[in-house]
């Protein structure tokens, strides 16, 4: 009996098998784009969908975000420095059929699109330009792969440059140089400093000169300062007023000289 009902299972098995290769499900994330008899039908998806063995073909497109390591590349930056960036790329297919019938291949010709913009991009600017304006650096790059990247139906979401790799000579010139600048500015807040102190002190001087009285408070707070740091120390203090005419004579004598 078994061997009666063999010529009727091998059409069976047959037919499950194109039903099966015939039937595909395609996730949220995927598009299918569908080729019959080699020319282009249209993009379904997601969900079920029919494929007729031998006359259609489906490619599978994912919609999602791809994250692309772009790997280091040797820059030489406008000042002559040779320096190792790599970066990362995020992009995404917006038009699967164009990602598909228009390029090759879409991930390798998008990484080899940013491994050439990013040492182009680069090499127009100066060290100290990669290092402190990493930002705008990251939008020109973005900017360039996307305008190219438009026709293979890919929209580049962002770039980042990871790293910006420099030879061990380069990093202690750059050593060398900040702790030059960090002297420098050293050197200039001191100098603001003794300005405004003089200022002061011609301030003071000027106060204490009109007032008498505040000359002798600075006698006073002097001889006290000098008492309290040495114990040993014997003052006898003197009155201004004493003081005044030896001042004033001293301060007549070189006007004499130089009448006479």
């Amino acid at each position: 009996m078994i061997g009666d009902l063999i010529p009727y299972l091998a059409p069976t098995v047959v037919l499950l098998l194109i039903l099966g290769s015939a039937i595909k499900i395609l996730p949220e994330y995927e598009r299918g784009v569908v080729f019959f008899l080699g020319r282009f039908q249209g993009v379904k998806g997601p969900g079920l969908i029919i494929v007729i063995p031998g006359i259609q073909q489906i490619v599978r497109v994912d919609l999602r975000v791809i994250v692309l390591d772009v790997p280091s590349q040797d820059v030489i930056s406008k000042d002559n420095v040779t320096v190792r960036v790599n970066a990362v790329l995020y992009f995404r297919v917006v038009d699967p059929e164009r990602a598909i019938i228009r390029v090759e291949d879409f991930n390798s010709a998008t990484s080899q699109l940013a491994q050439t913009t990013l040492r182009s991009v680069l090499g127009k600017h100066d060290l100290d330009e990669m290092l402190s304006e990493r930002d705008k650096l990251n939008a020109d790059i973005q900017e360039i792969i996307d305008a190219q990247t438009e026709e293979w139906g890919i929209k580049v979401a962002n770039v980042e440059i990871k790293h910006v790799d420099l030879n061990e000579s380069m990093i202690r010139a750059i050593a060398r140089q900040a702790e030059a600048e960090r002297e420098r500015r050293a050197k200039v807040i001191h100098a603001e400093g003794e300005l405004q102190a003089s200022k002061k002190l011609v301030e003071a001087a000027q106060v204490m000169s009109a007032d008498s009285g505040a000359m002798q408070l600075r006698y006073l707070q002097t001889m006290a300062d000098m008492s309290g740091s040495n114990a040993s120390t014997i003052m006898f203090p003197m009155p201004m007023d004493l003081l005044r005419p030896f001042m004033e004579k001293q301060t007549k004598a070189p006007q004499s000289g130089e009448q006479g």
